[in-house]
């Protein structure tokens, strides 16, 4: 007989305290379930968000195509029918249409000036090293902390005596002005990430500082370039301080937020309630089409400069 055979098994050692996949006790709930229930509690929080931002945008988009007897009358329920004409004396009797065009010729001059300033700016901050490299950074960086409506007052002045108040270069300027920090912080991050190695392959095969930026760095930084500039127009579309201050007495020259407000403010005794939301509706189209068309590239870019 073997006498192996005659030996009792051996105890089942316990499961570690650290193991992941050790059965919970009773009363002591694991890891996993602790993970699904602040997932859960998230989902929930999302969706509660979205709820949040997406039925007052619907219920803006529905009350475009009612009168204003539907409007408070009935203002859950659908339009009766759909009344384009709204949407016309939005943009030929409301002028809409002229404070559109004001918004795309600042938004698209400012947007350019700060893509151009801002990455050239981020290159040198982040590729080269020189006196006081970090000191400029931090300037940059500190603007983020600076709210708006505390410069207001010097700010409307500084363009006064620039000439330029009721412009639309002065706005520019301004725009540009404000979008820097950001620019620069988000894209000096993305071009630390690059790899240098095709930076000094540039440089032995004769590019200069300029020609190795704009024709080898900036191809390369395009996810980061594409996200900046759609959050760029998308917060200086939706600017009204600054235009309010520096273009208060040149009405042809308002952008679309003051119009729409001023919209608001006639509607009270014009009742015309149908061609405010019909604005509000011209407005909001332009930047929910935007980001839908450029998401992939914005998430790209998001994700792009968290790893190297």
């Amino acid at each position: 007989m073997n006498p192996q055979s005659t030996l009792p098994p051996p105890a089942a050692l316990p499961p570690k305290t650290g193991d992941p996949s050790a059965p919970a006790g009773p009363g002591r709930k694991g890891p996993r379930s602790e993970v699904r229930f602040f997932a859960s509690l998230g989902h929930v929080a999302l969706a509660v968000w979205a709820v949040i931002v997406i039925v007052p945008i619907l219920w803006t988009f529905l009350a475009a195509f009612k009168n204003t007897s539907e409007i408070f009358s009935s203002p859950w329920t659908l339009p009766a029918e759909l009344r384009w004409e709204n949407f016309s004396r939005a943009w030929t009797k409301a002028h809409v249409g002229r404070y559109f065009l004001n918004s795309v010729i600042v938004v698209s001059c400012s947007t350019f000036l700060t893509m151009l300033l801002g990455s050239m700016a981020a290159y040198v901050l982040a590729r080269y090293k020189f006196w006081g490299n970090r000191a400029v950074y931090f300037l940059f960086v500190s603007g983020l902390a600076f709210p708006v409506f505390l410069a207001l007052v010097p700010l409307f002045f500084v363009v006064k005596n620039l000439g330029l108040l009721d412009t639309h270069t002065g706005v520019v300027l301004v725009y540009t002005a404000y979008s820097l920090p950001f620019t620069v912080f988000f894209l000096a991050a993305f071009f630390k990430t690059l790899p240098s190695s095709v930076a000094e392959a540039g440089m032995i095969d004769g590019c200069g500082h300029s020609r190795l930026f704009f024709q080898v760095m900036m191809p390369m930084a395009k996810p980061g370039l594409i996200s900046v500039a759609i959050f760029n127009i998308i917060g200086q579309w939706a600017q009204y301080q600054l235009p309010l201050v520096l273009l208060s007495n040149a009405k042809d020259k308002w952008v679309l937020t003051q119009g729409i407000a001023d919209i608001s403010v006639n509607a009270g005794y014009e009742a015309d309630w149908s061609g405010l939301f019909a604005a509000l509706t011209i407005a909001i189209l332009p930047m929910i089409l935007v980001y839908a068309l450029f998401q992939r590239q914005i998430q790209a870019g998001l994700t792009s400069g968290a790893v190297k």
